[in-house]
């Protein structure tokens, strides 16, 4: 099974560190055996075409993206998570209006809410280690806020002054740092955290047989 994830850019070496930083992160989740093959496919737009042509040939597929936005209550009110409508949030949200390809299902699709970075607020302990010295933990939103309801572009400018005096590391940088903190995170902490992200590693689970 291929799995298309957003991230890593244009450059060989960035999509081999994203494909990486997923592997790692789906093993400490018990994905102890065979992986899906971790497709990096770059940009979301890039991420959706490719997991469209996949379902389109007949191939076993799963897209990963950013939901980029709040994830509205009507698309993920059942108890039962794989019940949820990420197809439906992808449709109606500005900047993508993404028709659920012919073959595909709800279970196909999932989301990082509302970023991959929110994953990373759910493991303040791996977070600071990386960063050390000069890591400011006090910048970011309070533990008491959900991961999932923190707005990005806050959480990308609040990662950005919590890391500005760092002595070991440059500021954050998307490309630099984020792969890197994704192999390090404690995956439990993240689906603990995280709704879709539970709902993503257990469907994952399901097909590869665990």
């Amino acid at each position: 099974m291929k799995l298309f994830v957003e991230g890593g850019g244009d450059s060989n070496d960035l999509r081999t560190a994203c494909r990486a930083g997923f592997a790692a992160f789906l093993k400490k989740a018990g994905l102890t055996g065979a992986l899906p093959r971790i497709v990096a496919c770059g940009s979301r737009g890039a991420a959706y075409a490719d997991f469209c042509t996949a379902i389109a040939n007949g191939q076993h597929a799963m897209l990963l993206v950013d939901s980029e936005s709040a994830v509205l209550p009507t698309h993920q009110a059942d108890q039962d998570k794989a019940r949820w409508q990420p197809w439906a949030h992808l449709a109606q949200r500005q900047g993508d209006h993404w028709a659920k390809p012919d073959g595909a299902a709800d279970n196909d699709c999932h989301l990082m809410v509302r970023c991959m970075e929110s994953w990373f607020l759910a493991d303040r302990q791996t977070l600071q280690l990386f960063f050390d010295p000069g890591f400011k933990l006090n910048v970011l939103p309070p533990p008491s806020r959900p991961v999932e309801d923190i707005d990005k572009e806050d959480l990308y400018q609040r990662l950005k002054t919590a890391t500005a005096h760092c002595k070991t590391k440059a500021g954050y940088g998307k490309g630099e740092h984020s792969f890197k903190l994704l192999a390090l995170i404690d995956s439990d902490k993240v689906t603990g955290a995280s709704g879709w992200a539970k709902r993503f590693i257990d469907e994952l689970k399901r097909r590869m047989g665990i």
